[in-house]
């Protein structure tokens, strides 16, 4: 049986961990404490790392891991890598864990982000992200354009409803704060919250969701639907509501100023 754990970093990091009875994988170590204390209490080698992204809380505990585990690194192609490294592009597919992973470029965050799908770990996709989406959010556009962040989100959106969504921050209860805002009378997001909120008391990740649920409540994957590009031009009058791009850059502009 593959399972899968988010191993808490920093103030609001996942490292996503998967694992069965012999060997782990590990995805964007910022830290290589946790998961070195993991691999231990599991009595587990790690097999191998993978990296969404060249932000130091996705990469800072590469090396250490590498170093005390021998496990092989793979990462985006065309960022800056802690070496040696396996360098992937979208298209490309890789095996761990006796799972097959395909490679997206999802663009947007950084240049050259990139997320890694599996169509059946135990029965359900799952989508390994890093900061391009986020549970009601996306990730701010440090180096890429609204309009590759558009596309790489459709890419995300296009994916099967039960997709797990592994995300690489806790950010959920701020995004959806936000989200509200926009849609204060969406019924799967007023729920959605009342959810999360729970799990949140009770010290639960609110994570993994799924592209299901993002769809519905989510307003950067919702940049087309009516209400979230008038409010985006409420925000911002000299953009055009019928452009997605557009509506994405208002939003993201207005997330980030969002108290």
């Amino acid at each position: 049986m593959k399972n899968l754990l988010p191993l808490p970093a920093f103030a609001d990091n996942y490292i996503w961990m998967m694992y069965d009875a012999q060997r782990a994988v590990v995805v964007d170590p910022g830290d290589a404490e946790p998961v070195l204390q993991a691999l231990r209490s599991m009595g587990l080698p790690l097999e191998a790392i993978l990296v969404t992204h060249h932000h130091g809380d996705h990469v800072g505990g590469v090396n250490a891991l590498r170093e005390a585990t021998g496990a092989t690194v793979y990462g985006p192609a065309t960022e800056p890598m802690p070496e040696p490294l396996i360098r992937l592009s979208g298209g490309d597919t890789l095996q761990v864990l006796g799972l097959t992973f395909s490679v997206l470029d999802v663009p947007g965050h950084t240049a050259g982000h990139i997320a890694y799908y599996c169509a059946d770990m135990e029965g359900e996709p799952l989508l390994l992200c890093g900061d391009t989406l986020f549970s009601g959010g996306c990730g701010r556009l440090f180096e890429g354009t609204p309009t590759q962040m558009q596309a790489s989100l459709d890419t995300l959106a296009a994916l099967p409803g039960n997709t797990r969504v592994c995300c690489a921050h806790e950010y959920t209860l701020s995004n959806l704060k936000f989200a509200r805002a926009l849609e204060p009378h969406n019924a799967a997001l007023l729920q959605y919250i009342t959810e999360c909120e729970s799990r949140r008391r009770a010290d639960q990740p609110t994570l993994p969701s799924r592209i299901a649920i993002e769809r519905d409540i989510n307003p950067f994957l919702r940049t087309r639907v009516a209400t979230v590009a008038q409010a985006a031009h409420g925000f911002d009058a000299l953009i055009d509501p019928r452009e997605p791009a557009a509506v994405l850059a208002a939003l993201r502009q207005w997330k980030n100023e969002f108290r």
